[in-house]
């Protein structure tokens, strides 16, 4: 390989600095000449460009439609070398009344629709022109108010920037990313922006909050209405950045509630998706059918049937609020490219003032050109009148020397111009009648030059005339507000259980700790199959709505949704597949019902407490440590009470049949913990086993407790009761012979 000594020509970056300028160059191309708008005329770079090539090839508002291929085929050949598509999605944004609060583009043919704006057709099919706000933007663009650059390649000359009449920025809005910064500038009511405008001309120090007392909030194409809270919205106009929100509007008819307005951007048929999803979930069954019934006379119309006509609509649509995007919130960033072409965030205050100076300086520039033209013009008159006084002294010239033009330059006084005009003159405006026109054109440029000279020799005098036309554009192109400002609750989504239908429910658990939940409270748990090995263990009735909560040997308690069960037509499944308890503990039991709803918790030591399900309630998959159980105890089977405490005697029997009947009020009512004594358990003799309680059992006055020993049972009635009842810590007294191995003990209505 050969060196090549020769290294003049090449230049040598290290690969940290030429990529460091590379990706600045490309930032800074991005920010500022793709992705933010200015704040002279509100558009983007490729806008401007659609705007202005449209301009060109005469499609004014008054003009016939033509192919949209035509202008893009102009724009991405003349201006814009980028792709068609991303070009055209430009102008289709700027047609959609939908997407743009005041639209540059009239469209004809398929552009879209608020359900799904990218269905447009494509440019070969649909037709184009400006529409009459266009003219905003581009009726002064030929009076000398802009600065022109070249085109891409150097062959045409484009407007650096339009001349606009109002503040497009805030009108239309724009949203864009850039490198490292973006733009979310919603769109704004024309009349109320210029009323604004009008106010700081005349009050220079107007504050923000001065300014938001004319322009009350952003106005989007669209009805639904704007709930922000007034004092977010002026911090939101004082900082330049913050959020707004919007909510849909909706009536009620023949139980029905119609949707008629949807906030800005925002799919019908996205809207109807997302409530079906929640009622194919099951989650929301308030609701029974949903229909679009939108058309060219509704545009946005959606149907919402409530179950019944008990459903409290206002709830619903509260819930609806919350979980779809029936309301919706919006970030704003007024972040712009400035006067200076420096990119930044104003504020309210600082995107007027700073568009007033771009637009005094607009008219200024406008009136000089004018005034430049009057004079040029004035100049011209000055010669040709001096050649109709002396008409047969300049066609002697004209006819006999041979360079006319310096002769009559040195006969009469004139400038080359003058002469030039003279000699251009045809001989059919040689007669006598010119000479008037011509002094009557003199005396009305002059009458006009002088009213330019005042008013470009005075600022009062020029906002006057800038407050004047402001005031004029107003009339001529503005309208009322779209988007009401109404004050509004927050919206909250219904508590879930209150969503699911409350069905009467039956939930069983397994010995092996498999659970099912069956419909209804007429089964049998008991009679259910059960896999081999395992058995019936506990069950409870409550609603399908309702938590139910499992207490496991050790005395933690977990929760699961009562509906998410699986159903009692197979064999369930295991709760360890949904639950994490510590390793060697079994469940013993389940309670399902209100928060509210008290349990008697007890343990094999005889230890007991009475606690709410509320209280039970975990989040967790590992629970929660419910009951102090100690080393080598169990829990119980937990019961539900069904009345108040004070109707209750609590039976509790040991497995050496000693029986102890007292009242529950005994109990504490604690949040967790181990509980109070129960029956007196004396300390086992060294031959003995320890006593444990095996059985506990609810009674009412009335109730019969049923002891069960082997296949044999005793009923003991309320009357037989007496002779077991006693304080709660009490020792109790023996069954009779033949009962005192107790296997377990119920209560018999």
């Amino acid at each position: 390989m050969s060196d090549n000594k020769d290294n003049g020509s090449v230049e040598q970056l290290p690969l940290r600095q030429f990529a460091e300028k590379a990706y600045l160059d490309y930032s800074m191309y991005v920010i500022l000449d793709r992705a933010l708008p200015n704040i002279g005329d509100g558009l983007k770079p490729v806008q401007r460009r659609i705007v202005y090539a449209m301009s060109e090839l005469g499609l004014a508002a008054t003009a016939k439609f033509k192919k949209s291929a035509r202008t893009i085929g102009d724009v991405i050949g003349k201006f814009h070398p980028h792709g068609d598509s991303a070009c055209y999605e430009a102008m289709v944004l700027m047609a959609q009344p939908f997407s743009y609060r005041y639209p540059l583009v009239d469209g004809q043919g398929n552009w879209g629709s608020s359900d799904d704006p990218k269905s447009f057709a494509a440019m070969r099919y649909t037709e184009s022109k400006l529409t009459r706000y266009a003219e905003l933007l581009l009726s002064e663009l030929g009076q000398g108010t802009v600065d022109w650059v070249l085109n891409f390649d150097g062959t045409l000359s484009e407007p650096a920037i339009l001349p606009a009449r109002v503040p497009n920025v805030l009108l239309n809005g724009t949203t864009g990313i850039a490198v490292g910064m973006a733009t979310d500038i919603p769109p704004h009511n024309l009349t109320e922006v210029v009323n604004a405008c009008i106010y700081l001309i005349d009050n220079p120090k107007a504050s923000v909050e001065e300014l938001f007392a004319i322009v009350s909030g952003p106005d989007m194409p669209t009805s639904a209405e704007l709930i922000t809270p007034k004092h977010d919205l002026l911090a939101m106009y004082e900082s330049g950045n913050g959020s707004y929100r919007m909510r849909a509007c909706y009536e009620v008819e023949d139980n029905e509630i119609i949707v008629t307005a949807l906030p800005y951007q925002v799919s019908g048929s996205r809207i109807l998706e997302q409530i079906a999803a929640q009622m194919n979930a099951k989650k929301l069954p308030l609701v029974e059918d949903l229909r679009d019934e939108s058309d060219h006379e509704n545009p946005t119309r959606l149907i919402i049937v409530p179950r019944s006509n008990r459903v409290d609509v206002a709830a619903l649509m509260s819930h609806l609020f919350a979980t779809t995007d029936l309301e919706r919130s919006y970030r704003v960033n007024l972040n712009m490219i400035g006067l200076d072409g420096r990119p930044a965030v104003k504020n309210l205050r600082g995107i007027l003032k700073e568009w007033l100076e771009y637009r005094m300086t607009t008219v200024r520039r406008r009136l000089q050109y004018r005034l430049d033209k009057i004079l040029a013009r004035l100049h011209i008159l000055e010669g040709l009148l001096v050649a109709y006084l002396n008409l047969d002294e300049v066609i002697r010239i004209i006819r006999e020397e041979d360079e006319p033009k310096n002769q009559l330059i040195a006969r009469f006084n004139l400038s080359e111009i003058q002469a030039n005009a003279i000699l251009d003159t045809r001989l059919r405006h040689l007669a006598k009648l010119e000479e008037m026109k011509i002094r009557g054109e003199q005396i009305e440029l002059d009458n006009e030059r002088k009213q330019l000279e005042l008013l470009l020799s005075s600022d009062a005098r020029l906002k006057t005339k800038v407050k004047k036309e402001l005031e004029a554009d107003a009339e001529k192109y503005g309208d009322a507000r779209r988007s009401p400002i109404v004050e509004r609750d927050s919206a909250t989504a219904m508590d879930q259980n209150a969503l699911l239908p409350s069905e009467p429910l039956t939930v069983v658990l397994s010995n092996m700790g498999w659970v099912r939940a069956a419909k209804g409270h007429e089964m049998d748990p008991s009679t259910l199959n059960f896999k081999a090995g395992d058995g019936f263990c506990h069950a409870d009735q409550g609603r399908s709505q309702q938590p139910a909560v499992f207490l496991d040997s050790g005395g933690r308690s977990y929760t699961l949704a009562a509906h998410t069960l699986p159903s009692a037509r197979g064999q369930g499944e295991p709760l360890s597949g949904r639950l994490n308890p510590p390793t060697g503990v079994s469940f013993r039991g389940v309670v399902i019902g209100g928060e509210s709803e008290q349990i008697l918790l007890a343990s094999t030591a005889g230890y007991g407490f009475v606690s709410t399900i509320g209280d039970m309630v975990s989040k967790n998959k590992a629970g929660k440590a419910m009951m102090s159980v100690g080393k080598g105890n169990d829990v119980l089977i937990p019961h539900r009470l069904i009345q108040p405490v004070e109707d209750y005697w609590l039976a509790v029997v040991t497995n050496q049949g000693y029986l102890l009947v007292f009242e529950l009020i005994e109990l504490p009512i604690l949040p967790k913990g181990k509980g109070v004594k129960m029956i007196n358990i004396p300390k086992p003799k060294p031959d003995e086993g320890q006593e444990v309680v095996i059985g506990t059992a609810l009674l009412t006055k009335t109730d019969t407790l049923r002891i069960h020993a082997g296949q044999r049972y005793l009923n003991l009635k309320p009357a037989d009761l007496g002779n077991f009842t006693h304080e709660r810590a009490k020792r109790g007294r023996k069954l009779p012979r033949g009962f005192q191995r107790v296997d377990r003990i119920e209560t018999v209505k």
